[in-house]
């Protein structure tokens, strides 16, 4: 070879080492040609992901309809209500040395209501129970899905409170939109629900407008654009019936249009921030400055995800002073089977596990309560 033919470390390693270097690597003419074969994760047989045991819900499992109302003991099965005052028309003023006027009395009727059972079940095999803890699994299964199945029985729960006014409750809990039912909204002609769907508690509304609370709604069905007037309509109807709202109860794409009305009528500089709660719960933090936008005339605005929508969600005045959940047995937990010793109960070996909870909404004065609908 030429002594000056070396002039590059790729001559060298050609003169020294041939045609293939050290490293591996083979050459022709300029270019370097690679033969390898990586070991990549993909590569089979040589990674397997660990999940792990925490398990990360990807659900929203509120349930503040739930959560904001009060819960009272079931102490009865029926309440009496007063339907029409004593006649006006035998006056009250007497003449010097007259006679007593005639006597009156106001109109009682009865109420009755009898509670109701909510069960949810869930169960394990003693299989999935025994592996559950072994290699990548959950770990202790059981507290797993006991945690995750509570949260289920109270979103349910939830959804049959905000169910619609057109769904009957049979065996499930009566919902706010039929304790709210207006005869503004109780059209002949049924555009917003058949004759009867609205009937409650064992009472024929259509024969007993004192049954009804209050309402905003549009008499054709047709959905209206939301304002503020709509808002202070329900609040004066029901102040006019005695009531007085202690909460208000709304969908999040309603709350944030209410936000975008009230923005407007901003009128100081300084800002307070505010975030509502009621009976525990914690509403949507928002402005008050001048306005008042997390509460509305000092009542506290509470969203949930489950509220009835038209192309908004409906807004519920309730006051709760004469609204509950009436609790004949608050929610229990049972459990039966292999791990408890007794899998004869479940006829099988494995594990099931129950949450009950049984009672009635009830309201003692349907004129505290409101409702707004048809709203976009």
């Amino acid at each position: 070879m030429a002594r000056d033919y070396i002039r590059t470390v790729q001559d060298m390693e050609r003169y020294f080492y041939g045609a293939g270097n050290a490293m591996g690597y083979s050459y022709s003419g300029s270019e370097l040609l690679k033969a390898d074969s990586p070991m990549l994760s993909s590569t089979a047989g040589t990674y397997q992901a660990i999940y792990g045991r925490k398990v990360w819900s990807q659900l929203n499992q509120e349930f503040n309809a739930f959560s904001v109302l009060p819960k009272r003991p079931w102490e009865r099965s029926g309440w009496r209500v007063i339907t029409e005052r004593p006649s006006f028309a035998k006056g009250g003023g007497l003449a010097e040395n007259a006679t007593l006027p005639d006597t009156t009395k106001p109109v009682f009727q009865h109420i009755a209501a009898k509670p109701k059972t909510i069960a949810h079940t869930f169960d394990m095999s003693e299989t999935a129970m025994f592996l559950a803890d072994k290699d990548d699994g959950l770990g202790d299964i059981r507290s797993v899905l006991k945690e995750e199945m509570g949260k289920h029985h109270a979103e349910h729960i939830n959804r049959m409170l905000l169910g619609d006014v057109t769904t009957v409750a049979g065996n499930d809990f009566e919902s706010l939109d039929r304790v709210t039912s207006s005869d503004s909204t109780s059209m002949t002609s049924g555009t917003h629900y058949d004759a009867g769907d609205d009937d409650i508690y064992s009472i024929d509304r259509s024969a007993n407008s004192w049954a009804y609370a209050e309402g905003n709604a549009d008499t054709g069905s047709v959905n209206r654009n939301l304002s503020l007037d709509q808002l202070d309509d329900l609040f004066q109807k029901i102040w006019v019936r005695g009531g007085n709202p202690k909460v208000m109860l709304t969908g999040y794409d309603t709350l944030m249009r209410l936000q975008q009305l009230l923005q407007s009528q901003q009128r100081f500089m300084e800002e307070k921030r505010v975030t509502p709660t009621y009976n525990g719960v914690k509403g949507v933090p928002g402005v008050e400055a001048g306005f008042i936008v997390a509460t509305y005339n000092g009542v506290p605005i509470i969203p949930s995800k489950d509220v009835p929508t038209d192309s908004l969600s409906r807004i519920y005045y309730l006051d709760t002073d004469y609204l509950y959940f009436s609790t004949a047995i608050p929610t229990q937990y049972f459990e039966s089977g292999i791990e408890t010793g007794d899998p004869f109960a479940i006829n099988r070996l494995g594990q099931e596990g129950m949450y009950r909870t049984m009672g009635e909404v009830w309201t003692t004065f349907f004129g505290g309560h409101g409702s707004i609908r048809d709203l976009k």
